[in-house]
């Protein structure tokens, strides 16, 4: 049909041509059979929003419980360092009790009027006991005269001309000795360096 041979009276072209013109169907047009369509998509949609909000929830609460557990897990790690490291300098410290005790009782005999070499040989001893007590919890000394020089173990203090061809970039004098804890270094050694 063209346009021209369309009576406006017939129902049947007034309900067809909107369609073909792609406009929207007037309000007392007949309503399509499947009346019950646009209803299950919004049970879908409802559905699918309620489990997506349960998943949230759940994601949540593990979200949650996992944050408390690695709070919980630091504060537990922390606690424990700090008391293995008191554990630790208690060790030694109480193993530095008896030279503390040493040395008390020569500043009592010192002060007792006793003679000056015994007083001396009491000081050896009790230097001597606490170098073995440093000794037994891993503090041995290295040497460094006569080596040459290592960054990683000495501290260049000052240089001077080597006495020999020899001591050349090795370590001369020392003025404080170096110390090892285990295998890493406690303190460098102060060093006077040939060149």
């Amino acid at each position: 049909m063209t346009e021209s041979n369309v009576n406006p009276t017939d129902e049947t072209t007034l309900h067809a041509q909107p369609e073909a013109d792609g406009q929207a169907m007037p309000d007392n047009a007949a309503a399509p059979a499947d009346a019950e369509a646009p209803e299950a998509p919004a049970d879908e949609e409802a559905s699918a929003l309620a489990e997506a909000q349960a998943r949230i929830a759940e994601y949540d609460d593990r979200y949650k419980r996992l944050f408390a557990e690695f709070e919980n897990f630091r504060r537990r790690t922390a606690k424990e360092r700090i008391e293995m490291i008191t554990g630790a300098n208690a060790d030694l410290l109480r193993d530095l009790l008896p030279v503390v005790d040493d040395m008390d009782r020569a500043i009592k005999a010192q002060a007792a009027g006793q003679e000056a070499t015994a007083f001396a040989e009491g000081i050896g001893l009790v230097h001597n006991k606490l170098k073995q007590t440093l000794e037994r919890k891993g503090l041995k000394p290295f040497d460094a005269i006569g080596q040459p020089f290592d960054a990683d173990r000495h501290e260049a203090i000052t240089q001077i001309p080597a006495p020999t061809e020899a001591l050349k970039n090795c370590v001369v004098d020392e003025i404080e000795k170096g110390y090892m804890l285990g295998e890493k270094v406690l303190r460098f050694a102060k060093v006077v360096v040939g060149i």
